[in-house]
């Protein structure tokens, strides 16, 4: 059976550079927007993710001032965690902080590449964190182990 993850293994599988898919409330008479997204968690702290600011997710958070984010672990053991919580800032992102975010997810040398080649069309960036109150998790470790000991 899953097993629910302790504060502790939430907050560092949370922390993982994996891409997160963020999900935020529509308009009338549609489904939530759900989409990847990269994002920074440190244990402990706010969850900060990236985007334009004319982009509708980016209208939608501000409309709903929350929203949720759920990363997983498919390859080997499966685990997930998804968080949601109220927008408690936002602002412009400098060159730094979106060369930042990118240095997360891809390798050196291209995190800056990536970040010079998309100035233009994401130099307007904006941060928009999220204080995580409700957690969910599951973690089949333990269900693994057991079946690959039998």
């Amino acid at each position: 059976m899953a097993r629910k993850m302790t504060k502790d293994e939430r907050e560092r599988f949370l922390a993982a550079p994996q891409v997160g898919v963020l999900s935020v409330a529509a308009e009338p008479g549609r489904a939530p927007l759900t989409t990847p997204i990269w994002y920074r968690y440190e244990p402990g702290g706010d969850v900060v993710v990236m985007t334009s600011p004319g982009l509708r997710k980016a209208r939608l958070i501000e409309a709903a001032g929350r929203f949720a984010l759920c990363v997983q672990q498919q390859d080997g053991v499966y685990k997930y965690v998804s968080v949601e919580g109220p927008v408690v800032d936002s602002w412009p992102m400098t060159k730094a902080e979106r060369h930042e975010m990118a240095a997360r997810y891809l390798p050196p040398g291209v995190s800056e590449a990536y970040t010079d080649a998309t100035d233009g069309t994401h130099g307007s960036n904006i941060a928009i964190v999220m204080r995580p109150e409700r957690w969910n998790t599951s973690d089949f470790s333990d269900l693994s182990e057991e079946l690959t000991s039998r």
